[in-house]
């Protein structure tokens, strides 16, 4: 279990809102995207809002007990959410039901976008430095060791940039009930995005499958995409 000390928990409190943060987004856009392409299930549930409250009442155990216990026993935090959808509306527009699947990954992805960005414009400004060592917590430092709310901002910068990129590659997987299986249809000619969809609905065992599949492959493919993403943000530096 996680070694948990003040500074520990501080930090536990810091990956818990900006993980509160990054799911509310990501499910707020596929209720967003539900609604523009013609199914209002998700807004009459709430969930086209970046408040928290009705996600997490939604997924109370995906929100608050799985994303506690994986920092408590790794150091960082994992969960999941959901937005419902109306299933005949999917069968009746597969391709609007894969554009709102793309829409939560792609939710992820701006956040990481925008926290790499500022990571980087730190650095530009000599506000902020590549760490020694790196962790998911720590992909930038400030500079000459400063602490205080420099600190904190670095520390929230790099669990943004880990955290998001961690949910918009694990999200676009293609086996259910993850989004890239979702966003299938748009691969397809209609009445076999429909039979393909169909099939979907009528096996849920699939999405038990699916996620024992997912964590099993999520490491060899996550790996050298972190890797990438590390050396496009601390170019000309090496890490181990």
């Amino acid at each position: 279990m996680y070694d948990l000390t003040p500074d520990k928990i501080l930090l536990g409190l810091l990956w818990y809102v900006i993980f509160v943060f990054s799911t509310t987004c990501h499910e707020a856009a596929h209720a967003w995207a539900a609604l523009k392409l013609g199914d209002p299930t998700a807004y009459h549930g709430g969930q086209v809002s970046l408040n928290p409250l009705p996600h997490i009442r939604r997924a109370f155990f995906g929100m608050v007990v799985i994303p506690i216990l994986s920092f408590l026993y790794s150091g960082w935090m994992i969960g999941f959410a959901s937005a419902p959808y109306d299933p005949q509306w999917a069968l009746r527009h597969p391709k609007r039901s894969a554009w709102m699947s793309l829409a939560g990954p792609a939710a992820n992805l701006v956040i990481f976008l925008l926290a790499g960005l500022a990571i980087r414009l730190g650095i530009f400004f000599g506000l902020f430095a590549a760490p020694e060592f790196l962790n998911f917590s720590s992909l930038v430092v400030p500079a000459g060791g400063a602490e205080g709310l420099i600190a904190m901002v670095t520390t929230g910068l790099s669990i943004a940039f880990s955290l998001n990129l961690l949910l918009f590659t694990f999200n676009l997987l293609p086996v259910p009930p993850l989004d890239g299986s979702g966003a299938i249809p748009l691969l397809l000619p209609i009445e076999t995005a429909r039979k393909y969809m169909t099939f979907l609905f009528t096996q849920p065992m699939l999405a038990w499958v699916g996620i024992m599949l997912a964590w099993r492959i999520f490491g060899d493919i996550f790996s050298p995409v972190f890797s990438l993403a590390i050396k496009v943000l601390h170019p000309g530096v090496s890490y181990g």
